[in-house]
Order: C-alpha cells, then structure tokens, then sequence
C-alpha cells in the first residue's frame, strides 16, 4: 500500500489534471458571448472522495454540458431579445472536440486507475462507478437499474422525434417553431377585444402566436401556441420543474450475496417472465432517459449541470403543455383581479376550446415491425390500444410521458386492481362451482323438492292460491349456489383480500412516484386556483409554509359554505331514498296483477316478474338521477371555493360518490336486510298505508331476489357506461368526419384540425373512470357473500375496460393536459371505507339474509344430531319442515280447512300461545348477534394485522431514496466547497487541492 503522502500527491495531480481538462472546454464556450442577464456563469465542481463515483458518471456527458451553456443562444427567429453571437469555425470546432475527447479519454482512465486504487485501500466500496474503464467487481450493482450507454440509439430517437413533428404538419408556417397549444375562436364571436388583450398579454409573457383558418369551417380559426426556449426556461425555474441533471448509480451490500440461493431463484422467475407473452417488448419503446438520471429544480443559472442533449427534446411535450397551460391560466383578458384564465375565455365563449395537439396520426400504412412507429400516439396504439394487445402488461412509461403522470396513475391502479381480481375470481368461481357440484346433495334441496304435500300460505290476499312448497325445486337449487358451505369462507378471504389489495397498491405506487420522480412534486407545485384567488385576494395572511401572503377564505365563511354544501347532499340522499320507497310501492301493486296475468308462465312466477321488472325500472331511475346528481355536486362543490384543483377535485369526487353509492345500492340494501321481515305472519299481516300488504320472501328465501337485483344492475349498468365511454364518442366523431368530408373534397386537413374535430374530455377529468370503478369495487365487496360471481364479473369487465379507455384516449379524445399527482386522490379514502362497510354488510347477509344461521342452530340445538351423533347421519335431516311454521286456514275465511305453512318461527294454533314466537327464535337471533361480534372481531383482526405486516414503502426503495438524499447533502457539500474556493482565489490566498 502506498504511504499517504502518496495518496495525496494523486490526488493532486489528479485534480489537476480536471482543471487543466475544465479550462480546455472554458476556451471552447468562451466562443460564444453569453448575456449575463440570461444566465450566471459557474465553473464546475470538483470531484471530491465522497462524491467520485457518481461524478465520474456525468463525465461521459462532457461534451453536452459545455455545449448546454450557449442553449440559450438562438439563432432562430423565436428569441425575445437579439443576442450577439460569436460563431467557432468547423475546423476549430472540430480540433477543440478531438482535443477533448482526448483529454476525456485520459480523464476516464486516470479515475479507473484511482478507483482501482481506492479498491485496494477498502474504501468506499458502496458507491461504484460506471465507466467502461473501471475494474471492479460488477456483481455488486443491480444491473436491472443500470441505463445503458446508447447515445446513437438517443440521437437517433431524437432526430426521428422532430422528424415525425415535422411530418405531422405541428409546427408552424416557417417549418422550425413547434406546436404547443392550439386556442380555437368563431369568427363570428363578437367578444374579440377579450381576445386581442389575451394574446397581446401571452405575447408579452413570451409566447409567440399564430393564427390560421380551419379549412373544412371558415367561420373557426385555431391559434397555434409556441413558447420559446428562453420562456421556456424560466417558467421551468418559476414553477420548480425537476429536470435531470446527473445519471443515477446503484448498488448492493456484499452480505446480499449470502442470499445466492434465493437469487438465483427470483432469477429464473425472471427469465421466464422476460418470455411470458403477457410482458412487453421493452427494444419497441423509447429509452425513457429521466427515469435513469437525478433530477434537480430546473435554474438557467445552473443550466450546465443538466444533461440537455437537444433543446427541442429536453421538455417533453407534456411538460411543455404544462407550462403554455400555466401560463394561460394565469394571463388576464380584462382589467380587474377576477379577469383572468383560459378557463373563464371558454366560459363566456370568446374561445371554444384549448387543447395541446396530439403527435400526429395514431395509424400508419407502414407497419410497425418494419419501419418502427411514427410518434409516440402511433407507438400507443399499435402496443397498447388495440385490441389484440388485451392480454400484454401496460407500457406506463410511456402511458406517463404521453399523458402525463395523473393518467398514468390511474392506469397504473385500474391494472393493478383488474390483476388482483384474478383470485378472486378464481377462489369465487370454486365457491359457485361448489354448489353446483354438491347442489343434488344438499338436504335442505332434497327435502323441498320431495315436499308435494306441504301447502304454503297465500302470498297475496286477493288472486293467490295455496302453492306446493316442491314448485319451489328451482329456486331452492339456485339459491343453494350462492348459499352453500363456502359463503362464510369466501366472505372472509374478500374481506382479506381487500385489505391485501390496498396494502400492495400503497407499495405499487410508492415505486411508481420514485420511477416518476413526484416524491416531492406536491409541495412544490400545487397552486391555488385563479377562482379561489379572484374570491378572497382582498384577505390575505402569511403562508406558514412559503412565508409569503396569499388569499385566505375565513373560516366562518368556509363552515357556512360547508353546511350548505351537506344540506344538498342529504336532500339528494333523501331523494335516492324517495326513488326506492316509490319501487317498493311499486313492487306491491303489481304484485296482485302478476298473480292473476293472462300468461300462464308469468301467473306462474308471478315473483320473479315482479323483481325483474322492479330492477329494470329501478335501473332506469338509477341512470335519470345520476344525471342530475352531476350538475347538483358540481353546483355545491363551486359553492364551497376549494382552494386548490386537488381539493376541488376530492370534494366533488366524494358528492358523486355518495349521491351514485345511495343511488345504485339502496335498492340492494332494502332487498338485503328489509324485504319479509317485517310481513308479520297469516290473519295479522302488515300493511303499507293499511291498504297494500307487505312483500313476503319466496318460500326458498329472500337470497334469490338479492343475486338477481345485483346481477342485472351490475350487468346493465357496466354495459351502459361502456356505451357511453366508447360507443357515444365513436358515433360523434363519425358525423364530424362525414361532415367534413362532405363539405370539403380531397382537402388536407391539418393534425390540429383533426384533434378539434374529436371529442374532448370531459370536463371532471378523471373522476367518471375512477367511480365507475369505485363503484364496481363495492359490487365486488360488499355483497360478495350474496353473489360470488361479481368478482368474475367485474375482471371480464376490466379487461375489456383497460382496453377500452386506451382505445378511447388514443384515439376518441382530444389529447388532454398531461397533469401530474402523486396518487389516486381521495379515491384510495373511498376505498378504504368501502373495505370496511364490506366486512360489516358481509357480516349482516350471511346472518341475517342467508339461512346459515338457522341451519346451523338447527345443526347443532335441535336436529338429529344435537343429543347424538353418529358417522353418516344428516345433521340437517328435517331442517325445512322445522323452518316452517303453521296456520290454520279456517281463519282466513276462504271456505278451506285444514293447515298451511308459512316461513317463520312461530307457535302452532294449538299452542298455549299461539302465533307467538318460539324460543328457537330467540336462539337464532341470539346467534346471528353473535356471529355478527365474532365475524366483525375476527376479520378486523385480520386485516390490521396484515396491514402492519407489509410495509407502504418496499425496503430497498427506502434504502434508495435515503441514499439520493445523502448524494444530495453531498452535492450541496461540494457546492459550498466550491464556493469557499472561489472567495479564497479572489481574496488571493492559495488553494489546497486536497481531499477533504
């Protein structure tokens, strides 16, 4: 080992060499007179100990970053402020990049020679670096993070990015400025002097405009938005925009290598899935640089330090949308505080739309194997959109880049959910096929089906009869699929699974905000809204957060807002109420008329037709009201004056949801835990209005209505919303394409004039995809115990939804704004409280809806089995005939003697008491309490523990964001020390080029 005078003596001449090879490339940017007002020029810093490995890193970038410092330099004619520019000869330029990719090469090997040497010393032995130079053991880093050098590959895809733009006509008349934002008016519009201030402001803001008539309506004029390099810039660093800026490196603790064995297990699994047919072809997709890199708040001043390979494709277009968004939200059109934003322009109709255009055509005549996709839209879908692709992994990468990381988001969580369905599914689909194989065996099935001299009481006063309790064979069969043996067993495992579901999702999309670097986005990018600031900006108070003021609503006017808002939302609840209570009068009018129909098959199942045709007229009210619960929650939310688009978002979010959960499962809830339990029994019935009598439960229970009222709502409505979704939009853009073809003849039309002619999104964003499934997640929940199928129902539905939604943001919709967040919003809440209602309701049908209770008193208190039990016996032997109680037809005054039978626990005529309740009665209903305490108890448990047991964040991930933050704290370190050093050279005082 060298002493460590050596050391020291390297490292010098180590560090000056850097300086010598730093001061080559100064030589080179000097060539290009920068305006100080535009950036401050920064030397670069020296590597220190610490911080080597990942330095050595950016090195490889040498050649752009001295390049980057004269970006702000343009020759084109989009500059704001002409700039003196000194041009470098080829010939020079070319000596001075030969020079340094020699010094650079020097520059690589002198730091593999001195991390070979740190090797020998046992230091450092955590952070390796990635030059092809270097020696060291490579088995350490985890080379599924490891980006790979292709530069060829980058400015290939570069070059094709702007090829494509071009190509696809989104760029304006010179052929060089680029499309941002398209702004869409009528001529015949007389609110032009809002326009002319609006565009004279995004002007002085720094955007440049232009205006070009539609071609197939003479009465639309577009204006295309293109935001400059230099405006580009500093809104960036306005709005704290992450940038990346220096590659990222990864690696393992050597005591990870004791573990060989289950490596090399997660290995094969891994092969084997890079062959699955359900994976992505990751060569056909572009490499996604900024997921490989750190990232940093964008500064012109420290515009070096940022890894900017081509101007034009530094901001992606979803972050150029982002800012031109930004910055007409925020330009005023009027003078006075409240006249401002794209949004109101819209509202009172100077502007009939504002969109960012999407990246051309999404279909080619070439295809796609061959000559490779055109843009980004064409490579969406051709991977993803299309139907043949059903059965493929989501490419969210590019999902984000396209869309924006918001949209990301909830394809992200609508394919996690639809791949945890598949258990469920499965495990439900045993339960049901369990029934069906044990249905002929069932004794409680045998001994309906047998009984032909059992009579049931009249279920109708005026046009029913006495019915053999064996015409109920069927409906005893059918029941006996969703009521067997596994209820109980699949209630709890849903229950479970919910939790499971939620837990890993938590996990899931703590990777992804990493992946996507939105780790900290939220507390630096959530802005107030121009209404909330319009409202309130003449009260003010300090920001304990920025420490600068800004508006602030009152809190007695905010709680006043708040208690109307909850006023409207219990009257329409109390509507939804008034909706089932007018179904339930419904049910017990036509009852009597199906009971005396002309058909004889309805006569027959004079029950069932009174539940289908009650859920089919409930679904219609069910689709009416939503639509006029959309406009009230929106009204109520815009009362409220959120403060920021996240909270205006989640309040309106939870209205829809209360008013359409009410709405779509009140009806449920009535059938469930209300219909036959308060009917009373033969000769003393209760009646609703003393006029129309109470509807009873078929003889073979109240389950069957509940499997048909879920299964038709579920079905319908999942094809309604899938009409609405698709089948709407395709007939809307259909008629504008045969109205454009009609009126003009073999016309070019413009990509931004075919994105006008789509449909745009609707205006709550997000909230219809992610209540439709939020709604289908409480189908699958919270009455599963009643229908094991809903599961199954809902993974065949987002299989086909995945697909579809991709279909129609591809291909039916406008290009929304690519918006950003960090979660699903107050939808993961939502979520949560539905696992929780689901165990609690699940509790309540098995015991109370479902005969599993009775069954098993009987089982175990008064059947064959209570006093004795031998191997073989029926403990439910005599179980149907136990369940029913007796009526004495002489009282009814029909002209009938003998008995009838009816479903209750009650005395006998000859009792001491009779029609009075047994104290079997008051057994089962002790026992349904206490299935309801131990049920609830039990999964509870169960569910807390396994939420304590997996973590939110995976503990590598935890391990990989504390080390960015120490790689931060370094870089801030060398920063200072870089300072420090400048102060002392200008004060005169040598400096030490030492390691610290």
């Amino acid at each position: 080992l060298f002493p460590l005078t050596g050391l020291r003596k390297l490292c010098s001449s180590h560090c000056e060499l850097e300086k010598s090879v730093w001061a080559a490339k100064g030589k080179h940017s000097e060539g290009m007179n920068i305006s100080k007002s535009e950036i401050t020029k920064e030397t670069s810093l020296k590597p220190s100990r610490r911080s080597l490995p990942c330095l050595v890193q950016s090195y490889a970038y040498s050649k752009s970053l001295s390049q980057s410092t004269s970006l702000f330099q343009s020759t084109e004619s989009e500059s704001q402020a002409p700039t003196s520019v000194t041009l470098i000869s080829s010939d020079r330029a070319e000596q001075v990049n030969a020079e340094e990719d020699k010094k650079d090469s020097v520059l690589k090997c002198s730091f593999a020679d001195l991390s070979d040497f740190c090797l020998a010393l046992g230091k450092d032995k955590d952070y390796m670096d990635e030059s092809e130079h270097a020696a060291y053991d490579r088995s350490r880093l985890i080379k599924d993070f490891v980006p790979k050098d292709n530069s060829e590959s980058k400015a290939k895809l570069s070059k094709n990015d702007m090829n494509y733009i071009a190509s696809s006509g989104l760029l304006f008349k010179d052929g060089k400025k680029r499309i941002d934002y398209i702004l869409v008016y009528r001529k015949s519009n007389i609110q032009y002097d809002k326009r002319n201030t609006f565009e004279k402001n995004l002007r002085a803001e720094g955007l440049m405009l232009e205006k070009e008539p539609a071609v197939a309506n003479p009465d639309i004029m577009f204006i295309k938005i293109h935001i400059p390099w230099d405006t580009l810039c500093k809104y960036a660093e306005r709005l704290n925009i992450r940038m990346p800026f220096r590659k990222k490196c990864y690696y393992t603790d050597r005591s990870s290598k004791s573990m060989g064995s289950v490596q090399n297990y997660f290995r094969r699994i891994k092969k084997w899935m890079s062959q699955n047919p359900m994976v992505l072809d990751k060569s056909a997709f572009p490499h996604l640089e900024e997921s490989d890199c750190y990232t940093g708040p964008f500064s012109r001043a420290r515009i070096h330090h940022f890894i900017i390979n081509n101007k034009d494709t530094f901001f992606s277009n979803a972050t150029r949308s982002r800012i031109v968004y930004h910055m007409l939200q925020h330009t005023k059109y009027e003078n006075g505080i409240s006249k401002v934003g794209i949004c109101k322009l819209i509202n009172n109709g100077s502007y009939i739309a504002a969109f960012p255009p999407h990246e051309g055509a999404y279909k080619s005549s070439q295809p796609i194997k061959t000559h490779g996709p055109q843009n980004n839209r064409h490579l969406l879908y051709e991977r993803w959109a299309r139907w043949g692709m059903w059965y493929k992994h989501q490419p969210l990468d590019l999902i984000r880049l396209y869309f924006g990381e918001k949209i990301g988001l909830y394809f992200a969580w609508l394919g996690w959910y639809t791949g945890m369905l598949i258990p469920a599914a499965l495990v439900g689909l045993c339960v049901f096929f369990y029934g069906i194989f044990t249905m002929n065996a069932s004794q409680v099935s045998q001994e309906i089906c047998k009984a032909t001299e059992v009579f049931m009481c009249p279920l109708c006063d005026k046009n029913c009869s006495l019915q053999r309790l064996n015409e109920s064979c069927i409906y005893a069969k059918v029941t006996y699929l969703f009521d067997n043996g596994g209820t109980v067993f699949f209630a709890i495992f849903m229950a479970i699974w919910a939790t499971v579901f939620l837990e890993f999702w938590k996990r899931r999309r703590s990777t992804l905000t990493y992946t996507w670097d939105l780790i900290e986005w939220e507390e630096e990018e959530e802005t107030l809204r121009p209404q909330f600031e319009a409202k309130y900006y003449k009260m003010e108070r300090v920001n304990p957060i920025s420490g600068k003021p800004e508006p602030h609503q009152p809190s007695s006017d905010k709680v006043s807002r708040l208690l109307v808002s909850i006023s409207g939302i219990f009257f329409m609840i109390s509507l939804v109420i008034t909706a089932v209570f007018a179904v339930v009068v419904y049910r017990l009018v036509v009852m009597e008329q199906f009971a005396s129909f002309k058909w004889n098959f309805i006569k027959q199942h004079w029950q069932f037709a009174t539940s289908a045709a009650a859920v089919c007229i409930n679904f219609v009210i069910i689709m009416a009201l939503n639509l006029a619960y959309e406009k009230i929650a929106y009204l109520l939310t815009n009362l409220e004056y959120p403060r920021t688009e996240s909270e205006w978002e989640n309040s309106f979010a939870l209205k829809m949801f209360l008013f359409q959960f009410v709405n779509l499962n009140s009806s449920i809830f009535y059938i469930a835990f209300f219909l036959g339990r308060f009917v009373g029994h033969p000769g003393n019935y209760n009646k609703l209005f003393n006029r129309w009598r109470l509807e009873e439960c078929h003889p073979s229970g109240c389950l069957i209505d509940l499997c048909l009222q879920m299964g038709v709502i579920m079905f319908l409505k999942q094809i309604w919303n899938n009409f609405m979704e698709l089948g709407y939009p395709l007939i809307q853009n259909w008629w504008s394409r045969h109205k454009i073809k009609r009126g003009v003849q073999d016309a070019s039309i413009p990509q931004w004039e075919n994105d006008w002619n789509l449909q745009p999104m609707n205006i709550h964003g997000l909230m219809d995809e992610y209540l439709e499934m939020v709604l289908q997640f409480g189908f699958t929940t919270i009455f599963v115990a009643a229908f094991p199928l809903a599961p199954l129902l809902a993974l065949l539905n987002n299989i086909i939804e995945i697909r579809l939604d991709a279909y129609k943001f591809v291909t039916q919709w406008r290009r929304p704004l690519p918006a950003r967040a960090t979660d699903i919003g107050i939808w993961y809440g939502i979520l949560e409280g539905i696992g929780i209602l689901a165990v609690i309701t699940n509790a309540f049908v098995i015991a109370i809806t479902s005969d599993y209770i009775p069954r098993f008193v009987y089982e175990y208190k008064y059947g064959p089995c209570a006093s004795r039990f031998e191997y073989g016996e029926n403990c439910l032997k005599g179980y149907v005939n136990n369940s029913l109680s007796f009526f004495d037809l002489s009282e009814l005054g029909m002209g009938k003697s003998g008995y009838c039978r009816y479903r209750d626990y009650r005395g006998p005529p000859w009792s001491s008491k009779p029609y009075e309740f047994t104290l079997q009665y008051w057994h089962i209903l002790a026992a349904r309490l206490a299935f309801i305490i131990v049920f609830e108890h039990l999964v509870f448990g169960i569910k807390s523990f396994i939420a304590y047991l997996i973590p939110d964040v995976p503990k590598n991930l935890y391990d990989r964001i504390r080390r960015e933050k120490y790689l931060v704290q370094e870089m801030m370190y060398e920063a200072e020390l870089e300072h420090l050093q400048q102060q002392r050279r200008k004060s005169g005082h040598p400096v030490h080029h030492e390691w610290p």
